[in-house]
């Protein structure tokens, strides 16, 4: 399936390994409540995972800071249900709710049994666009850290994937050659074509259920890495 030798295995964090969606609800659910804003959290939620990735699309871009999204996507989230609410209630929640998504565990189907498989064959490795300060804590508070060899993140690069240096300082860090690495990750544009343009092997975890694009194979469940690798 790929041209040259696999020594090296690539992973994206959120939407890949870590369950952002059930994490972050969980998140919402206790921090809505404990700021006492009255608001139906499914609703909520419906609302907010398409600004959030609205707004993660323009951070990865450089079309917002890492405080203007923060404070954006909850701010557009409740214009659009109507609302009313403080700039100073938006950044408690903001605030909070950094502090307390980590705290949440929930990895998605087969990723502990995936990286078991891997473990003792290949040189793990996390590439994130997360903000620093909580994707370790995610690894570790997930019980999957001790897995992982290097972990570069947007913030430590100074850019954001689909950007090749990301990619380059990883490689570098790993002491891998593209070739013969493997990007696995949920985006399209930064995961995947940013990781072919250098050169790595990738394969894309369909977490959003995309129709086929051709770039690579698709996978639509992490345990179908062990019939590939």
């Amino acid at each position: 399936m790929f041209d040259h030798e696999i020594t090296d295995v690539f992973f994206d964090l959120d939407h890949t390994l870590w369950d952002f969606e059930k994490n972050s609800a969980l998140t919402f659910a206790k921090i809505l409540v404990d700021n006492k804003v009255k608001v139906d959290l499914d609703g909520f939620l419906e609302v907010y995972a398409p600004i959030n990735m609205q707004m993660w699309t323009l951070y990865r871009e450089n079309g917002i800071s890492k405080s203007e999204l923060r404070y954006q996507r909850l701010k557009q989230t409740f214009d659009t249900l109507r609302i009313p609410i403080s700039d100073e209630v938006i950044n408690i929640l903001a605030h909070d709710y950094i502090a307390h998504l980590s705290s949440f565990t929930h990895l998605l189907p087969n990723t502990v049994q995936t990286l078991e498989y891997l473990f003792p064959k290949y040189k793990l490795h996390i590439i994130t666009n997360g903000f620093q300060e909580i994707q370790e804590k995610k690894l570790k508070g997930s019980s999957i850290h001790h897995y992982f060899q290097k972990i570069v993140d947007s913030e430590m690069a100074g850019v954001k994937k689909p950007d090749p240096y990301i990619f380059e300082l990883a490689l570098d860090m790993a002491k891998v050659k593209p070739q013969n690495s493997l990007m696995v990750g949920d985006n399209l544009e930064a995961d995947i074509l940013g990781a072919k343009a250098m050169g790595m092997q990738v394969l894309h975890y369909n977490f959003h259920r995309e129709s086929n694009h051709g770039e690579c194979t698709m996978i639509n469940d992490l345990i179908e890495i062990k019939s590939i690798l």
